[in-house]
């Protein structure tokens, strides 16, 4: 789990704790109450938003009843939950409400970005990554540094060869090309790396023309649908839906959820431009910049 860090085995973990302790019929409060645990303290857990002691799982598995068979995978999947990603290694620098995407980013097998307000950050430019960075008040440069430095790293995973690179498609709103940066030229190359990216196999890029009215997704701001590989005999995690904001973020990943935002994704992927009309249009932006 070195690649992909701690993430999924964690949510998986919590995931199939909360179907055994369902199935034996018990509640979140009478659990947490046995256990001698907080109620908040049992709904991280099963959200997998923290780690679990072996000794926990077993403790919990007494409780729900469940099979020597699920016991043992259970307890294995805590003790995977236990490694780090490379991401610890940078600290302050990833808020922890951020730190459990990363994980799920770097174990995913598809991954679809709807960007309305900037270029995505997989597919920024150190220059535009500060220049982001340094929207907030108070923050030094070196703080803008390490920031920097973490995300060029998160972009690592659209090149690397094992596990195999994840398929990155984003469509990003056209109103993001014309909102530029102070510096002109350092500008004109993150266009021109929005550009090139695409010529990767596993990179497609779709501009959403300013012309179109109101959509589905409208309402709904930044997201993202993350899609993961089934691993050795585990079927694959649900498809996640994450969506950020100034102070945290959001996870979803019922059918009902997912499907609304894939459906909106389709809609705006089908009302997009394709890949080679938003090329053109990338470049008709790049040279305006030159005329200026």
């Amino acid at each position: 789990m070195a690649e992909t860090g701690s993430s999924v085995p964690r949510r998986q973990l919590g995931r199939l704790l909360r179907q055994s302790r369902e199935e034996a019929g018990i509640n979140l409060e009478a659990a947490a109450r046995t256990l001698e645990w907080s109620r908040a303290k049992m709904y991280r857990l099963e959200a997998g938003h923290t780690s679990l002691r072996t000794h926990d799982v077993n403790l919990m598995c007494q409780l729900y009843g469940t099979s020597t068979d699920l016991t043992e995978v259970l307890v294995s999947l805590a003790r995977e939950s236990k490694s780090r990603g490379w991401w610890h290694a940078y600290g302050d620098a990833i808020p922890a409400w951020f730190e459990l995407y990363v994980g799920l980013e770097a174990a995913a097998c598809h991954i679809r970005q709807y960007e309305p307000n900037l270029i995505p950050g997989l597919l920024q430019t150190p220059e535009y990554m500060s220049a982001v960075f340094e929207t907030k008040p108070g923050r030094t440069p070196q703080e803008v540094a390490q920031k920097v430095a973490l995300r060029m790293e998160r972009q690592k995973l659209l090149a690397r060869r094992s596990p195999a690179a994840p398929l990155f498609e984003t469509i990003v709103d056209e109103a993001v090309l014309h909102r530029p940066l102070g510096d002109v030229e350092a500008w004109r190359a993150q266009l021109a790396y929005l550009v090139n990216a695409t010529q990767a196999t596993n990179i497609r890029v779709r501009v959403l023309p300013s012309s179109i009215g109101p959509h589905r997704a409208s309402v709904a701001g930044n997201f993202v649908l993350l899609d993961f590989p089934a691993k050795g005999t585990r079927p694959a995690e649900p498809t996640t839906v994450y969506s950020e904001s100034m102070t945290g973020s959001i996870y979803l990943d019922r059918r009902s959820e997912v499907e609304t935002y894939s459906s909106a994704w389709e809609t705006l992927w089908d009302l997009a431009l394709d890949q080679r009309a938003s090329e053109d249009l990338v470049g008709a932006v790049i040279k305006e910049t030159f005329d200026d």
